[in-house]
């Protein structure tokens, strides 16, 4: 009993560590990034990275998913009648759902393994240490612009996903079911509405600042060679992953109530 309740403080005070050097690594970004100047070069390169590269994993999961959850619900809906409301329901769940968390999925196990992977072996060969002793600010100069490409780049691929995936909806219902192509638009754009695209962007913004930030934080800090450069990549895409699927319901909650 009493091992139980040592494991369970042990667990507490962990997690309240982990959870501390994060929001000061938060508060840290926020300070830098309002203080200029602002390191315009690496923020393009990080945009590029995050952005740009991940932009065909995340086409081909947006199409793939848009045309299977088009195949489900028509096979669902045939069975009351309601085949024309296909397309309203690929619309909202891509805009809503499915295209900020997938797209935030996708690119947390990409550029946010990448990002902690790249700081992990920076501090464990001293690199970051060099910065501070050349009166470089690492946060500023490393950990901000990744923030910024995060936080911009996350809602781009999204909208590209979301238009991906109500296209690839649009193929199989239109496509393979032989339904008309005027009901399935008309449909889409009667009852889908501008809140349901604009706050699914805000919540890819804060999950693109949050895969970043998480990610930094695990590369920042990592210890114990290149073992430890592994553990920290691990753990940047499970923390990250976890942190978008938790969020998500709160975000859910607050914005589409």
């Amino acid at each position: 009993m009493l091992r139980l309740i040592e494991l369970i403080g042990r667990t507490i005070i962990r997690f309240s560590e982990e959870l501390g050097k994060i929001l000061i690594l938060l508060f840290l970004t926020i300070k830098q990034l309002i203080l200029p100047p602002l390191e315009i070069r690496n923020t393009f390169k990080q945009m590029l990275e995050i952005g740009v590269r991940s932009l065909p994993v995340v086409l081909i999961t947006a199409i793939f998913t848009g045309m299977v959850f088009a195949l489900q619900t028509f096979t669902g809906f045939k069975r009351f009648g309601a085949e024309a409301l296909v397309g309203t329901v690929v619309a909202m769940s891509m805009t809503r759902e499915l295209g900020p968390v997938l797209t935030g999925l996708i690119v947390a196990g990409r550029a946010g393994a990448a990002m902690a992977a790249e700081l992990g072996t920076m501090r464990v060969t001293e690199q970051i240490d060099a910065l501070e002793t050349l009166a470089t600010n690492p946060i500023k100069y490393l950990v901000v612009p990744r923030f910024i490409a995060g936080m911009f780049m996350l809602p781009a691929l999204v909208a590209v996903a979301d238009i991906t995936g109500i296209i690839g909806g649009y193929f199989v219902t239109v496509g393979l079911f032989d339904t008309s192509s005027i009901v399935y638009w008309k449909r889409t754009w009667d009852y889908l509405e501008f809140s349901d695209i604009y706050n699914g962007l805000i919540k890819s913004c804060f999950f693109g600042a949050s895969i970043a930030l998480v990610s930094c934080y695990k590369g920042f800090y990592t210890r114990g060679g290149a073992e430890g450069v592994g553990k920290a990549t691990t753990g940047a895409v499970v923390l990250s992953s976890m942190t978008i699927l938790i969020s998500d319901y709160f975000l859910s909650a607050w914005l589409f109530k």
